[in-house]
C-alpha cells in the first residue's frame, strides 16, 4: 500500500485518537509523593549495579505530556484533578492521568529516588528539588496543540531559568537522567488543525527532528543520560479500539506509529555516534506495551483478560471518565477492580498497566542507563 494511501486510510482513526489525547490532555493535577517500598536484598543488589557500570543518577528530569505528568496541569481544567483519577494511589486525584502510578514514578523507583516533584509545585516543597523537577503537561507535544499548556521548548526554558538562577548546578545536571516523553498530542492538533494525510509523513519528520533538537538541547546543558519514549501502539489504544468493541488494534494506524519510531530510533543512533558515548536511549514502550498487550499482562504476575478495554468510560460518546452532568452526577462507569485492566480511561494506562510495562522495560534499563 502506498504511503500516502495508507495515511488518508487511517486519518479518521488518527484523528479521533489523538483528540482524545489532547482532551484527556487537558486534564488537570495535584501532587503527592511516594516512596516505594523495596526489598532490601534486591535494592543493593541494584546500588552495587548502579557503581558497577558508574553512573548513578541521583536526580530524574522530566519533559513531555500525560505519560510523564505528576501534576502540572490546571486543576480548573484537568480530568486528572476529578474523581475516579488517583483511586488506587493516592488515594485521590492527584494530577496524574491514571488510577494511580505513571511511567515517571516507575523510573524514579527504578533509579532509587523520589518521583520528582512537579514544577507547579516546586515552591511549595523545595526540600524535594533535590530528587530533580517534572516538567511533563498533559496534552502538550514538541509543538503547540490544541492543549493550553506550555510545549516541550518552553518546558525546558522552564529548566533553563532554574540553572540560571543556580537551583542546579552544571554538576547536578551531569549526574541526572532526563526523559522526554512523546504519546502523540502533535499528531492530534496537525490533524484538527487542517492538517492533510497527504503532508503527514512530512510533519511526521518535524515532530521527531523537533524531538531531535531537544535532546540535543539538554545535552548541551550538561545532561549525560537522555532517554526518549518511542510512540506508544497509537492504534491499540481504547479511543481506537472503541469501534471494534475492544476487540483488536488497528493496524493501520500502527504503521505510522512504526515510521515515528524507525525516525527516532535513526534519530538516537546517529546522535551517539556525534557524541561518543551512549548518552542518549530509547524507552521503548511501543514493544513494551505490545508485549503486553499480547501477552494480556506479565507471566506469572498479572493478567489483563480484555486488555484493550478501558477500566474507566463515560456512559456515552459525549462523556468521559470523569465526566459529570449539568447536575453533577457521574457520567463514567468505573471497573470492578482496576488492577485487572491496562488501560484505565482512552488513552493511559491504569497504575498496573504502567507497571507491567515497567517490568518488560527494566532489563534494558539497567543495560543503559548504568
Amino acid at each position: 500500500m502506498k504511503l500516502s494511501n495508507f495515511f488518508l486510510f487511517s486519518i479518521f482513526f488518527i484523528t479521533g485518537f489523538l483528540w482524545s489525547v489532547q482532551v484527556e490532555g487537558s486534564h488537570h493535577h495535584h501532587h503527592h509523593h511516594h516512596e516505594h517500598s523495596h526489598n532490601k536484598k534486591s535494592y543493593k543488589k541494584d546500588q552495587k549495579k548502579r557503581q558497577i557500570y558508574g553512573f548513578k543518577p541521583t536526580k530524574l528530569f522530566v519533559f513531555g505530556d500525560s505519560y510523564a505528568d505528576t501534576g502540572n496541569n490546571g486543576k480548573s481544567v484537568a480530568n486528572s484533578w476529578k474523581q475516579p483519577y488517583g483511586v488506587t494511589f493516592p488515594g485521590k486525584p492527584s494530577g496524574r492521568f491514571s488510577d494511580g502510578r505513571v511511567l515517571t514514578d516507575y523510573l524514579a523507583k527504578f533509579l532509587g529516588v523520589k518521583s520528582p516533584i512537579p514544577y507547579r509545585w516546586m515552591k511549595y516543597a523545595t526540600n524535594r528539588l533535590r530528587y530533580g523537577v517534572n516538567f511533563a503537561y498533559g496534552g502538550t507535544g514538541v509543538f503547540n496543540t490544541l492543549a493550553p499548556e506550555p510545549n516541550m521548548t518552553t518546558q525546558i526554558d522552564f529548566f533553563q531559568k532554574l540553572m540560571a538562577d543556580s537551583v542546579y548546578t552544571k554538576a547536578d545536571v551531569q549526574s541526572s537522567l532526563f526523559l522526554l516523553s512523546l504519546a502523540g498530542n502533535d499528531y492530534g492538533a496537525y490533524l484538527s488543525n487542517g492538517g492533510t494525510a497527504q503532508d503527514l509523513p512530512a510533519f511526521i519528520t518535524r515532530v521527531v527532528n523537533q524531538l531531535v533538537i531537544n535532546m540535543r538541547r539538554v545535552n548541551g546543558l550538561g545532561a549525560k543520560k537522555v532517554a526518549v519514549t518511542t510512540l506508544e501502539p497509537l492504534g491499540c489504544l481504547p479511543q481506537s479500539t472503541v469501534f471494534n468493541s475492544f476487540q483488536q488494534c488497528n493496524a493501520t494506524e500502527n504503521i505510522a506509529v512504526d515510521f515515528h519510531n524507525s525516525l527516532l530510533q535513526q534519530a538516537v543512533a546517529k546522535l551517539n555516534n556525534e557524541t561518543m558515548g551512549s548518552s542518549f536511549m530509547i524507552l521503548d514502550l511501543f514493544s513494551s506495551f505490545t508485549t503486553v498487550l499480547d501477552r494480556k499482562g506479565v507471566p506469572g504476575s498479572t493478567s489483563f483478560e480484555t486488555p484493550l478495554k478501558p477500566c474507566c468510560m463515560g456512559i456515552s460518546n459525549r462523556y468521559s471518565c470523569g465526566g459529570m452532568n449539568e447536575k453533577g452526577e457521574k457520567m463514567y462507569t468505573v471497573c470492578n477492580d482496576p488492577k485487572s485492566a491496562f488501560f484505565w480511561d482512552r488513552v493511559h494506562p491504569t497504575e498496573a498497566g504502567w507497571h507491567a510495562v515497567y517490568t518488560a522495560l527494566k532489563s534494558n534499563l539497567t543495560q543503559k542507563i548504568f
